[in-house]
């Protein structure tokens, strides 16, 4: 009987198994089996008013003129909104976290940049009267070229999609228009390697299609304030997105939810929040915006596509010395989430394994479809499959077990990763054993006998002299093309860090903004320590091909002189990739 290694996280959690395999009661259930458990649309109000969008039939057009004068005198209607009623008509998720720019409308003005987008909003005392009224609104159009596809829209000359980033690709603290990793010489490895394997990986949009549709009823309460009942995943989001964009005090805004009929991160972006809670401002009255089916499926956010390739060099004996990844996140017309999902998908790069050269480029590209957003493990899922495909590739193109592949390439504690940072409680090699001893895997013992303790640190855990290049850089001419700039000496960390952060913010008693620590620049003697061997090889030898002897590792090449440190970048540390996590 398989037991548990219950010593790989005994310093972190409780591995008793006293809640796992056995039959207790959640806490919501009994509401849920008998019909009790109140859902947002289980709230009536008097007077109740029921407001619909009239969306866009194009996926990109310039708005000419709108005529709402037979909207206005519709049996019913109390109210017709257009972008100029929002007080804030301009809006990006992670500004809460002054990370991006505004670049969403609530309602189109100018512009529709894709199928679907609300521009006009109906208030009606019965939904019938609403959806009769939508059919009256006049919108003239005039159609522009639109772009689907992610590499066609960062093609110099494509059309326009967000003009807040006219690139067509998300600004990284407005210096940057891709998340970037580097960690060693990609070029002189695959150089060196007996077998150079890439694929492309494309992943579809997936509609989180939950029971209960994205909606909202809001009502005005005593003293100003406003009650919200809301099917938000992420409550205090949602209030404090629609606190800004109606321009209210938060605190004038009374948020109820957390009863949620399903999610799975398709109820974090406030699409009908605000437009409820602005539609109560203007008419006194409760207001009530439900998405129908059809427009969930079609116009709430999905999972975005994305497209990923990996570029591997293998060795015949299996050792990986080599990996490229360059993925593209189709954005949709706005940002929501997938700028932060691009920062997951470049730490998780290259995947649990113990490579010795890494590149990867990681782009958010703007086109003319529904804006993406979260959906379970986004900015992750994708390229994870993606890796692990490749890796039963590689171990097919190496002779070897796809098993006893991993458990070669697995990180092992001490091992240093390719965001420089030590791999700490590492138990992937531990996982594979157990799967495998699980479903009659026949692992060879020396594969059985192998530990996530043993076997890393020492030469594994040492930076390597890392080529860098100015790619990604906003308004450079090369900022596409640039080809190695420079040589940084091994152990160097790509962001050196001074003992006191500089602050930068306002002085005299003026409102300070988000602290953003600014670095110092280390010394140049700093950057010079002895460079490590390339290449460690992995003490356990596949079973594959056990005469295969290990290539010996290309030459180190010789590091120019060390270049000024950069200071670092203006990022909100509000993610892992950056050091620390928002509190």
């Amino acid at each position: 009987m398989m037991e548990m290694r219950k010593d790989i996280f005994a310093d972190e959690r409780d591995d008793d198994l006293n809640i796992i395999g056995k039959g207790l009661q959640r806490q919501d259930m009994p509401g849920h089996v008998t019909g009790r458990t109140r859902f947002f649309d289980d709230h009536a109000f008097d007077g109740l008013l029921h407001l619909k969008v009239v969306r866009s039939p194009h996926a990109h057009a310039r708005i000419r003129g709108i005529d709402i004068s037979a909207a206005e005198r519709a049996p019913g209607v109390k109210r017709v909104l257009r972008g100029a009623d929002v007080p804030v008509n301009k809006n990006t998720l992670l500004s809460l976290i002054n990370f991006g720019k505004d670049d969403e409308p609530s309602l189109a003005v100018d512009k529709v940049r894709y199928k679907g987008e609300p521009v006009v909003a109906i208030l009606a005392d019965s939904e019938a009267e609403a959806l009769a009224a939508r059919k009256l609104v006049r919108i003239d159009y005039e159609l522009l070229q639109a772009v689907f596809d992610v590499e066609e829209a960062l093609k110099p000359g494509a059309p326009v999609v967000n003009d807040t980033y006219p690139g067509n690709y998300f600004e990284y603290h407005e210096r940057f228009d891709h998340q970037k990793l580097r960690f060693g010489d990609v070029e002189r490895a695959f150089a060196s390697a007996d077998i150079v394997m890439e694929h492309r990986y494309q992943m579809s949009p997936i509609e989180h299609a939950p029971t209960e549709t994205n909606g909202t009823i809001a009502a005005p309460d005593q003293n100003g304030r406003y009650v919200v009942h809301s099917c938000a995943q992420g409550l205090f989001f949602a209030l404090d997105t629609t606190a800004k964009i109606v321009a209210l005090p938060s605190n004038q805004l009374h948020f109820i939810g957390g009863t949620v009929g399903g999610g799975f991160g398709g109820k974090v972006d406030a699409l009908t929040e605000p437009l409820a809670v602005l539609g109560a401002m203007q008419t006194g009255r409760p207001v009530r915006f439900v998405l129908d089916r059809e427009e969930e499926m079609l116009y709430g956010s999905p999972r975005g596509a994305e497209r990923i390739y990996i570029k591997d060099g293998l060795m015949r004996d299996g050792r990986i010395v080599a990996r490229t990844i360059r993925s593209y996140f189709d954005a949709g017309a706005y940002t929501r989430l997938s700028s932060y999902a691009a920062i997951k998908c470049t730490a998780h790069l290259p995947g649990p394994y113990w490579i010795p050269n890494v590149a990867s480029d990681v782009y958010v590209a703007y086109t003319n479809r529904c804006p993406s957003t979260a959906m379970r493990g986004f900015g992750v899922t994708a390229v994870d499959f993606a890796l692990e495909v490749q890796m039963d590739r590689l171990a097919e193109a190496a002779n070897m077990d796809p098993m006893e592949f991993r458990i070669l390439h697995a990180y092992r504690d001490g091992d240093m990763k390719a965001h420089r940072r030590v791999a700490k409680n590492t138990a992937l090699i531990e996982c594979v054993q157990v799967v495998g001893e699980t479903a009659n895997w026949p692992l060879s013992e020396q594969a059985k006998r192998q530990s996530s303790l043993t076997g890393g640190a020492g030469e594994r855990g040492q930076i390597p002299a890392t080529v860098i290049d100015t790619k990604g850089q906003i308004g450079r001419p090369d900022t596409r093309t640039s080809t190695a700039t420079q040589t940084l000496p091994a152990g160097t960390a790509r962001i050196p860090l001074s003992k006191r952060p500089v602050m930068e913010g306002a002085r005299d008693g003026g409102v300070v903004p988000t602290q953003v620590p600014r670095y110092e620049p280390v010394a140049p003697a700093a950057l010079q320590p002895p460079p490590p061997p390339a290449y460690a090889p992995s003490p356990y030898q596949p079973v594959g091909n056990p005469a295969a002897q290990p290539s010996s590792p290309p030459p180190s090449p010789s590091a120019p002189p060390a270049a000024p440190a950069q200071t670092q970048h203006g990022a909100v540390r509000f993610s892992s990739v950056f050091g620390t996590r928002r509190r």
